[in-house]
């Protein structure tokens, strides 16, 4: 499935696999293309076990810039479901899976770029950082688990402001509430998330793994009320208000249908 304008690249530190989304032209938004590589990537990996810690990033100085939103064309419930049930293998195999996950976070990390760090086990940051979940701008929900990882990190309270103000915040202040494990500066969150692997891959995986699985409890039940909800919006009228205003750089006009 490997696609070369939108691929996952990957590279071998030692027990450390790095992960790296490419597709700086479009600060490494993420289309089904790369989610299929992920997924790939991280069955592989849940059974290699020299494999021990797993670090994920972007190229060209984002992490992720969100969906591909112009690759969003569902036509029907089913499509819609099947679109969710296979992103939501990608967000199992690093909530769930067995080997930690270290998101190393530099530029843009938005939308489902947000739900990417927040299953990841550790998230580091570069100061120039800029984390935030804009799915409503286009008429839609969080997704990729968001809304059960990221109540997990910040609270409910700080949760409900970053899901419905869509705002974006600087990674100093993602760090005060919890949603940023560590900030570093601007070029450096990946030899960070290096470091912070090798620790990981050192350790005993067998409590590793089941104390990921403990942590991950829940998260099933709200994938799939995730992926109802989710299926429905794609079929709504403001989802296609919302992506065509996106699309054509203008504000949307929502009208509640």
């Amino acid at each position: 499935m490997s696609d070369p304008v939108a691929r996952v690249v990957t590279e071998r530190d030692g027990n450390v696999l790095l992960l790296t989304l490419d597709q700086p032209a479009r600060r490494n938004a993420l289309a089904m293309s790369i989610r299929f590589e992920l997924i790939e990537a991280l069955r592989a990996a849940q059974g290699d076990a020299s494999v021990r810690a797993i670090v994920l990033t972007g190229a060209g100085g984002h992490f992720c810039s969100g969906g591909d939103i112009s690759g969003m064309e569902v036509k029907t419930p089913m499509e819609g479901r099947e679109r969710m049930r296979l992103s939501h293998e990608l967000v199992r195999l690093m909530v769930l899976g067995s080997v930690p996950v270290v998101a190393a976070v530099e530029g843009f990390c938005v939308g489902a770029g947000l739900s990417l760090a927040c299953a990841s086990d550790t998230v580091v940051a570069a100061e120039d950082a800029r984390l935030g979940a804009g799915f409503g701008r286009i008429g839609l929900m969080a997704d990729l688990g968001l809304p059960h990882t990221l109540p997990l990190r910040v609270g409910q309270g700080r949760a409900r402001q970053i899901l419905l103000y869509h705002g974006q915040m600087t990674a100093m202040e993602a760090e005060r509430i919890g949603l940023v494990d560590h900030v570093v500066p601007k070029g450096h969150a990946l030899a960070s998330a290096l470091e912070k692997a090798r620790f990981l891959a050192e350790q005993a995986p067998a409590p590793m793994a089941l104390t990921k699985q403990m942590l991950g409890e829940g998260l099933d039940r709200a994938l799939e009320q995730e992926r109802h909800f989710q299926a429905t919006l794609f079929l709504t009228g403001d989802f296609k208000e919302g992506r065509a205003a996106f699309l054509g750089k203008r504000a949307p006009q929502f009208k509640g249908d």
